[in-house]
């Protein structure tokens, strides 16, 4: 049997940053890494805004709620915006562009993990005001912000958060997420509506 990507099975969602620049080189590959990923009719709608302007990267620091603390030493920022429209709309009125984007944030972070870097997705951000502070238009959805930069004192972290820092990688067994032929599901989602 195959063993699994190297970066696969490093990468986690670390919160420890140094202030230690990226640079634009190092984000290039990031992003040239995203841009690599597949899409529905390759119609790539993924838009990345790269914030490393001191003056702009403080303006979405500043959209961080208290709980993403850790995310404000990070010398690097990623917007990631789409719209419905630029990409598939399926039959079943499914909007892929979400997907689209997922996959090439996905390719990005294994990519970063590659390079010894943190690229740390997060939903938790005020999106009008990202919009605002990087000019991003109105009908474009903020799908997600990537945390990037080089790691650093767990010390600086919460309690909470250095646990999970240090500690080990925890996943539900495949068992629960996986089933062969047709849909099972475990536990207490079972029965959700």
């Amino acid at each position: 049997m195959t063993n699994l990507v190297p970066a696969i099975e490093k990468r986690r969602a670390k919160r420890a940053l140094s202030t230690v620049p990226v640079s634009r080189d190092e984000v290039a590959l990031l992003l040239r890494a995203a841009h690599l990923a597949p899409s529905c009719n390759n119609s790539q709608p993924w838009r990345f805004v790269a914030v490393d302007a001191p003056d702009r990267l403080e303006r979405v620091k500043a959209a961080l709620p208290g709980g993403n603390y850790w995310a404000k030493p990070a010398p690097v920022i990623l917007a990631v915006a789409s719209r419905r429209d630029l990409d598939c709309t399926l039959s079943d009125r499914r909007d892929y562009f979400l997907f689209g984007c997922g996959m090439a944030v996905g390719n990005l972070m294994i990519q970063a993990t590659a390079m010894g870097l943190i690229a740390h997705p997060i939903g938790g951000y005020k999106p009008e005001e990202v919009k605002v502070a990087l000019g991003i238009p109105a009908d474009y959805t903020v799908i997600t912000l990537v945390i990037v930069g080089r790691p650093g004192d767990p010390a600086m972290l919460s309690d909470k958060h250095r646990a999970t820092e240090l500690g080990p990688r925890d996943r539900k067994p495949l068992e629960a997420v996986v089933s062969w032929n047709r849909f099972e599901v475990q536990g207490p989602a079972a029965n959700a509506v």
